[in-house]
């Protein structure tokens, strides 16, 4: 009698169980953030909805249907096995590395103020850095996952991680998205730093990265205008430090409670991207500072969370989604800090959303993506380690 193996991971859990099995906190906070990015997006958006289309919700209503279609996508990603997106994992990285090179094409990416990030699609146009970051992080988990000892031991194994990013950090320059780039690499160098690669390794690529970076800015003069402007914002306040004065008059006026919600000042027509880039300092002056703590919380507890799933993912050896869940739970916390960073001051503009706050239908499509893998993982979690179960031929 023959048999065939069957993994424990590729049978799918009832609809029932699964829900059962969600990890609540995460749920909520990620719930909690997307309801307050809706309100936040009708706010800050009205006054160039208005003179835009003569229609204030013109924006709110666009958000609210991305945020439905991802939660359906998420819904839909929620009921697939970790082993069968392990198997197209390949398929995934290839795509991430077509997607990028297609925007490049003159003709078929779309530029906006400066950059072809943009591919249009008719009813939605795609950032296209936003799948392919994440096609490229779920090949890098499976190939964590597989090459562990040779991660740990052996330079080869940090090297082809090293290539690969290089790779997609060259396409991304040129489109150009650095801020992409940084938060691809940042989420990749955590991975392998959890995976074990040894500490000199990683110290040459931090160093490599942190040069090249370095280099990209002198490159092009308007990301050196950018440095400066967030150096010393105050010293050209009508000019390259026009955005974060803006911004930071807008934090400051929100004092504790803020001046309420909808009457935010610097959002009729004072600050750019009110509604996308730069829609925390519109939450910080209308909800003020319990509101800005109370989203950095909710944020912190996604993090917890993912790294929890994580932990317990990698205790019961299952470790695709172990080094997917800290990748893409560090992509979504590590993008809205550096996004917080710039609101303030802290950090260099670097045109990244506020995951699952901002307006914007590609990146609010992926995070509700993200977040399903993440919640899929802790759902396998429940499962007994991974085996094999015996199926007869022909029952």
């Amino acid at each position: 009698m023959s048999a065939t193996s069957v993994p424990i991971a590729e049978i799918r859990t009832p609809g029932r169980a699964l829900l059962a099995r969600l990890d609540m906190p995460l749920v909520l906070a990620v719930l909690a953030l997307l309801m307050l990015g809706l309100i936040m997006v009708a706010s800050a958006s009205m006054p160039l909805a208005d003179q835009r289309f003569d229609d204030p919700l013109r924006f709110f209503r666009r958000q609210m249907l991305y945020a439905l279609l991802g939660l359906g996508l998420g819904a839909i990603v929620l009921r697939t096995p970790l082993a069968r997106i392990q198997q197209l994992s390949t398929a995934f990285m290839v795509g991430a590395f077509a997607l990028l090179l297609v925007v490049l094409i003159p003709g078929i990416g779309k530029e906006v103020n400066g950059s072809t990030r943009w591919i249009d699609l008719v009813v939605i146009r795609v950032q296209v850095s936003e799948p392919a970051r994440l096609g490229l992080l779920i090949y890098l988990a499976s190939f964590l996952a597989r090459r562990q000892l040779e991660v740990r031991d052996r330079v080869l194994g940090v090297g082809k991680v090293a290539v690969l990013l290089a790779a997609a950090g060259f396409l991304l320059h040129e489109e150009p998205d650095l801020g992409a780039a940084v938060v691809l690499g940042f989420s990749a160098m955590t991975m392998l730093w959890v995976a074990g690669a040894p500490l000199r390794y990683f110290a040459v690529l931090v160093t490599a990265a942190v040069g090249v970076v370095y280099l990209l800015i002198l490159m092009l003069p308007y990301r050196m205008a950018r440095l400066t402007g967030f150096m010393d914002p105050w010293a050209d306040p009508f000019g390259n430090g026009f955005q974060l004065t803006q911004s930071l008059m807008a934090i400051g006026s929100g004092h504790w409670f803020g001046l309420g919600l909808g009457s935010s000042v610097v959002k009729m027509f004072y600050l750019p991207e009110a509604h996308t880039d730069f829609l925390f300092a519109i939450l910080a002056e209308e909800l003020g500072l319990v509101g800005s703590l109370t989203v950095i919380a909710l944020y912190a507890v996604v993090f917890w969370r993912s790294m929890r799933i994580a932990d317990a993912a990698a205790r019961s050896g299952r470790w695709f989604g172990a080094y997917l869940a800290v990748g893409l739970g560090v992509w979504i916390v590590g993008q809205a800090f550096i996004n917080i960073g710039v609101n303030m001051g802290m950090l260099p503009t670097k045109g990244l959303t506020l995951p699952l706050m901002s307006y914007g239908g590609s990146s609010l499509l992926v995070v509700c993506v993200l977040v399903a893998l993440i919640l899929r993982v802790g759902i396998e979690n429940a499962d007994p380690p991974p085996q094999t179960r015996v199926r007869e031929r022909g029952s």
